[in-house]
C-alpha cells in the first residue's frame, strides 16, 4: 500500500524507520510523528450493505437480516446508526418476507389470490429473489 502522506500533519516529507509486527514503520521529518500503513481490513461490499439497510426499513429485524445475507447483526446495527436510518412507524401493518428461486416467483404470481391488493414488492438477494408483502394487522 502506497503512504501519500502523513495522518498527523498531512507532510509528505517521511522516511522507513523500521519494522512492528511485520508492518513498515515510518516517521514524519516534519512533525516526528511515528505510523504504520493503515491495514486494509475486510470490508463488506455495498450491494450488501444496501440490501441490509433496506430491509430493515421493510421492518426485519435484525437478526432475520442476519440469517437472510449471512452478515452479523452488530454489523446491521452500526450500520443503522452510521448512516442515521430511521423506520417509519406504522402499527396498522406488518411485513412479510419470501426467500423464492424464479420458478417458485412466477408460480407465486400466477395465482390470483397474491395479486389482490397492493403492497408487495420484489427484490434481487443473489441467484434468488426476495418478496416482501405489507398486511393490514388483524385486529
Amino acid at each position: 500500500m502506497n503512504i501519500e502522506f502523513c495522518p498527523n500533519c498531512s507532510s509528505n516529507q517521511y522516511v522507513k524507520s523500521g519494522v512492528v509486527k511485520d508492518r513498515q514503520r515510518y516517521k514524519c521529518k516534519k512533525c516526528g510523528y511515528y505510523f504504520t500503513v493503515n491495514k486494509i481490513g475486510k470490508q463488506i461490499d455495498s450491494y450488501y450493505v444496501n440490501k441490509a439497510l433496506q430491509l430493515y426499513l421493510e421492518g426485519l429485524s435484525y437478526r432475520e437480516i442476519e440469517r437472510i445475507l449471512g452478515i452479523s447483526h452488530v454489523s446491521i446495527i452500526n450500520w443503522v446508526k452510521k448512516y442515521n436510518i430511521k423506520r417509519p412507524y406504522s402499527f396498522e401493518y406488518h411485513s412479510t418476507y419470501k426467500i423464492l428461486n424464479a420458478v417458485e416467483l412466477a408460480k407465486y404470481f400466477s395465482d390470483n389470490k397474491n395479486l389482490i391488493g397492493a403492497g408487495v414488492i420484489v427484490t434481487e438477494l443473489g441467484d434468488k429473489f426476495m418478496l416482501i408483502k405489507w398486511e393490514r394487522f388483524k385486529g
